[in-house]
């Protein structure tokens, strides 16, 4: 009998589509993507509905949506709903070895035979990060490994560099980038300095003295591109193995980022565009045709159906709301989903409801940024989503609240289980308070990183008991360094 094929799955953590010059970014950020993305097929409209990081894997690796894994918290707890199958288990059950590198404490890691870690995580005082090539030293030797079983493998990759600390090494550092970002007359940065949850992360990774917005948004840029110089010597290591043609090879993000937009500074938070859109490709020549491209809105519950259709492997008794990409990818339809459920718990705790032409995002607690309750933007007219409509359109925002009521109230009775936006109370990783009652509260209790002793140029204001660190948040910020966040 003919061996199924091999899946080598790239999941890159924060990675926004419009930063990559695969989707048309003027910044040459993913060369080595770009010309290897001519041998398979590029997905244009893929969405992260559930952000961010353990939502978005869960769906990413299960085919469900959030209604279906249970889960929409960063700081979720336990693993999925009753009944869910991950990927790495079903494909563990047909046959295949499965190891994954830098999934460790995410729920999404269930099933693998092998767990693997690198170093992927700096600060300033550690100095330029090599997350890719620290990446390929665990995955490579992984690779070798298991191409020399007697049956086939699944190896899941978590890449690290568009998240969060932006230290990519020397020369993607200044790339993009020939300004002064020491230039005290810039002050793009003063808000973000400024902004207590997240100022001590911010000083912990930011060059000392730094003003210019311009510049870190930089060094997101030259994270990519060192990335796609690593992944080009992954891909090319899958050559001389051999086993190019015979593999599976999926890459996806489990959510974007907000670099300066919406005052959601440099983090995965904020139900905008920037934060929900993807890349998404697939390649396996012997049932995809290289260089085609396709525009439909897609999400990452579609993916893990798409790949056991791609390997041969029957989902009979494996319920998933998403859908097969396949029939698509191979000249035929797809069953069209234009508008889509979105959900948070990061930072905040809202949901909200996306159609072609509008943007609807309702709070479920006051937000850390003060922002209002209701947010509606004409994604045609204001792709941007800068222009706040809702108290000028009341009508469609009715409209769009009724949409969502019913598709929560649908989505519940089929799992028979509130939606877990609601019952998510303890998102925030404080057990001692239930949800927010007011911007100031939340405001002030939210935070990310140490006091430092690193001083900036920036205007800040100083507000008393900054320092002060109750053994609660002291356990939140231990929980946010083993997760991988900081």
């Amino acid at each position: 009998m003919k061996r199924k094929p091999n899946l080598l799955f790239i999941g890159i953590d924060s990675l926004r589509r419009d930063r990559m010059s695969l989707y048309g970014y003027s910044r040459l950020t993913t060369p080595h993507l770009d010309k290897y993305a001519c041998s398979g097929a590029v997905w244009d409209s893929c969405f992260s509905p559930s952000i961010p990081t353990t939502p978005g894997y869960a769906s990413m690796i299960t085919g469900r949506d959030c209604f279906g894994t249970g889960i929409v918290a960063f700081r979720h707890k336990g693993s999925y709903a009753p009944g869910i199958k991950t990927l790495p288990e079903i494909l563990v059950e047909n046959g295949y070895a499965a190891a994954s590198v830098g999934l460790t404490g995410n729920p999404a890691a269930r099933g693998f035979d092998r767990d693997l870690d690198y170093k992927g995580w700096s600060t300033w005082k550690d100095g330029r990060a090599r997350k890719a090539g620290n990446l390929n030293a665990v995955a490579i030797p992984e690779l070798r490994r298991l191409a020399a079983q007697d049956k086939p493998f699944f190896l899941f990759l978590r890449h690290l560099d568009p998240h969060s600390p932006y230290l990519p090494p020397e020369p993607y550092d200044r790339i993009f980038y020939a300004g002064d970002e020491f230039n005290k007359k810039n002050r793009s940065l003063e808000k973000t300095y400024a902004f207590k949850p997240f100022c001590d992360y911010f000083r912990s990774w930011f060059p000392p003295g730094c003003t210019d917005a311009g510049y870190i948004k930089s060094q997101y840029d030259g994270g990519i591109a060192y990335m796609d110089a690593c992944i080009a010597v992954l891909l090319e290591e899958v050559k001389v193995l051999g086993i190019e043609d015979e593999t599976l090879i999926v890459i996806t993000s489990d959510h974007g980022e907000s670099l300066d937009e919406h005052e959601c500074w440099f983090d995965h938070h904020g139900l905008y565009d920037c934060t929900l859109s993807v890349p998404l490709f697939f390649r396996y020549p012997a049932r995809i045709p290289g260089g085609a491209r396709f525009g439909d809105m897609v999400t990452l519950k579609d993916v893990m159906p798409t790949v056991l259709d791609i390997l041969g492997i029957k989902r009979k008794g494996m319920p998933t709301e998403g859908r097969s990409l396949l029939p698509r990818m191979s000249g035929g339809g797809l069953e069209q989903e234009d508008e889509l459920y979105l959900t948070e718990c990061t930072w905040e705790r809202k949901h909200g409801w996306r159609t072609p032409q509008y943007k609807l995002i309702k709070a479920l607690e006051p937000d850390f940024h003060y922002k209002s309750e209701v947010e509606l933007y004409d994604l045609i007219k204001d792709p941007g989503e800068n222009d706040n409509i809702a108290a000028k359109e009341p009508a469609i925002v009715k409209t769009l609240l009724d949409r969502m009521e019913r598709w929560i109230k649908k989505r519940e009775k089929e799992t028979g289980r509130t939606a877990p936006i609601f019952t998510s109370i303890h998102w925030h990783g404080r057990e001692d308070r239930g949800p927010f009652t007011s911007s100031d509260e939340a405001y002030n209790t939210l935070h990310i990183g140490e006091r430092t002793d690193v001083k900036t140029d920036a205007k800040e204001e100083e507000t008393p008991g900054d320092n002060a660190r109750n053994s609660k948040e002291q356990e939140m910020i231990t929980k946010l360094k083993r997760l991988g966040y900081m």
